[in-house]
């Protein structure tokens, strides 16, 4: 694999291989501290990022690599001055041997790849996608299940500008028994393309108005934030908040994820429920990046 830039690009087998080797490092991380010692990677983010940003930088020091990074990229870099992006990844390629970028427009990650000889990774692209979060997702769900096949996935918030929620469900369609289950305002559905994705892959997905109409039993609940930055105007105030009371009426086996970070829709008092894993998801991140910049260097 040479650019990580959508989740389009990858097959079930590469998924798994991806996995596999995430939980490898996982269970034994000094194995993989020397395998970029090499290497050089540059870290340009445009918009603000916490987990991403800081889990890819973790990522490459724990392999070796050294980091050349900037969070603000728009405001503290040639962005500023007019520059584009195209110039700004051939810049960098001169410096880097691979790059992880993030950026407001959804085609940033191929326009710096169509210049680019060295790898881009995409960090999340506007409202388009975010496919390193979507393989962590999936990670965190094998993890807790063993399994993906069968898996019935409640997604809930801002899924029309989610681009988690955008990158998941191009993965979670490459598996077999798949059910999707959306909750939200409708200011915020889910566009139809990934609605006519879902059917074209045998997957029916099922718009829902109230917690009552999920299945008790689902295995994940994946919420998500409202995208304020990504549009004007005032929405008012989130209609699904899951506290205590709500997640009770759901399955033990039920697990809530969340990409982070959260504002109300997931209240306080749901942290120390086993079922929260939104925690434990973003630390997964850490494993499946380390897995994915060894499989762009070929070093696995």
């Amino acid at each position: 694999m040479k650019h990580v830039l959508s989740s389009h690009q990858f097959t079930r087998e590469k998924l798994e291989e991806i996995f596999d080797l995430a939980e490898k490092i996982k269970q034994n991380p000094k194995e993989y501290e020397h395998k970029l010692d090499d290497k050089m990677i540059a870290i340009m983010f445009y918009e603000p990022s916490t987990r991403t940003r800081l889990s890819f930088e973790t990522a490459a020091q724990k392999l070796g690599a050294k980091i050349i990074t900037t969070e603000n990229a728009g405001e503290f870099s040639s962005a500023a001055k007019g520059e584009t992006i195209e110039d700004t990844v051939k810049v960098i390629s001169g410096y880097a041997d691979a790059m992880v970028i993030r950026h407001k427009s959804d085609t940033s990650a191929e326009q710096a790849a169509s210049v680019n000889k060295i790898p881009i990774l995409n960090g999340g692209a506007g409202k388009g996608e975010h496919p390193t979060q979507a393989l962590l997702d999936l990670f965190t769900i094998r993890e807790k299940f063993g399994k993906i096949d069968g898996t019935r996935v409640a997604i809930l918030g801002d899924l029309l500008y989610g681009r988690t929620i955008h990158s998941l469900l191009k993965l979670l369609s490459l598996y077999e028994n798949i059910e999707v289950y959306g909750l939200s305002k409708e200011a915020f559905a889910l566009p139809q393309k990934y609605i006519d994705m879902l059917k074209e892959r045998n997957i029916e997905y099922k718009k829902c108005t109230s917690f009552e109409e999920l299945p008790k039993d689902i295995n994940v609940i994946y919420h998500t934030r409202i995208q304020a930055e990504r549009f004007e105007g005032d929405f008012g105030k989130e209609e699904f908040i899951i506290d205590k009371k709500v997640l009770d009426t759901f399955s033990d086996n039920t697990i809530l994820m969340h990409p982070l970070p959260r504002v109300i829709e997931i209240a306080v008092d749901v942290d120390d429920d086993p079922r929260a894993y939104y925690f434990k998801q973003a630390h997964n991140g850490l494993y499946i990046r380390m897995a994915l910049l060894l499989d762009v260097f070929d070093r696995v």
